[in-house]
């Protein structure tokens, strides 16, 4: 019987972010694309957050953190990306804001 080949989770990427990737220094658009895949082949590879932050996971590229949401085994959300020094602030505030926005 043949193995089932594992299922590959597709990345959702906002423009906005897909913006930031494009307009970075090729070495670190490089450094960016081989963590995409490493988040990819293994999303449970980045550190899990706490408190508001809860559900979304960072992993580390250089001085810079990918923020991500394993949504289901099919779709990882890159939620952002930027230094480390701002990007936990900035998560938060980008979360409460599609929260606000998403209220019925």
């Amino acid at each position: 019987m043949a193995r089932r080949k594992p299922v590959t989770p597709k990345l959702r990427i906002s423009e906005q972010v897909a913006g930031l990737i494009r307009n970075t220094h090729p070495e670190l658009k490089r450094k960016i694309r081989t963590a995409l895949e490493n988040i990819q082949e293994e999303p449970h590879s980045g550190k899990q957050l706490k408190d508001e932050l809860i559900g979304l996971r960072s992993y580390r590229v250089s001085r810079l953190r990918i923020i991500y949401r394993i949504r289901s085994s099919k779709v990882i959300d890159i939620i952002t990306i930027g230094p480390r020094r701002i990007i936990y602030e900035e998560t938060y505030r980008l979360i409460k804001k599609d929260e606000k926005e998403n209220l019925p």
